[in-house]
């Protein structure tokens, strides 16, 4: 009889698990990454999956290293995307930097569909963000500041602030995505 691998804790339950290990409620997680409590209800449910962006503040949050979050849902991605033949999200992602889970610097490989956005509320976490446009046409929203970056542009901003960014082409956008944070 073949072996059964282990099945790994989805994202939303070790995060909800390690929220109240520290005995903090969603209102004070809601304060200390500015994310809607029902936000955090359904990333905790399974029912969303958070960005990049979104894990590194709950990590941060909850006084947890960033890095095997983002592994963990790498995988989850690569899962989902391999037992559906549609993706349920419009972006999916690659880390680059495998092995860094406990380093500041972390860069990924994100492709996002067509005429979407990088699914999610608004990021905002502590630290830099440099972003390359390998192909397609993306918009990156920085505070109230609207940046259009077309193949070969790229942006360095402090990710601090709150952002957002979304394809505007009519093609699949790849970019590149280098985050830095404390």
């Amino acid at each position: 009889m073949a072996k059964k691998k282990p099945t790994q804790e989805p994202i939303g339950k070790r995060i909800k698990r390690s929220r109240t290990a520290k005995k903090m409620d969603l209102d004070t997680l809601a304060n200390e990454t500015g994310f809607s409590v029902e936000f955090l209800k359904q990333i905790e449910a399974g029912r969303e999956t958070p960005p990049v962006g979104a894990l590194l503040q709950i990590a941060r949050a909850l006084e947890l290293d960033s890095g095997a979050f983002l592994k963990e849902q790498e995988t989850q991605l690569r899962q989902r995307i391999q037992a559906y033949t549609k993706r349920t999200d419009n972006y999916a992602y690659t880390t680059l930097t495998p092995g860094a889970e406990n380093k500041h610097l972390k860069a990924f490989r994100v492709t996002v569909d067509p005429m979407q956005p990088h699914k999610g509320v608004g990021y905002q976490h502590e630290g830099e963000e440099f972003v390359y446009v390998l192909r397609g046409t993306v918009e990156v929203v920085v505070g109230d500041h609207v940046n259009r970056l077309a193949p070969t542009d790229s942006l360095h901003f402090n990710s601090g602030i709150r952002h957002q960014l979304r394809n505007v082409g009519e093609e699949e956008a790849e970019l590149i995505v280098v985050i830095y944070g404390r």
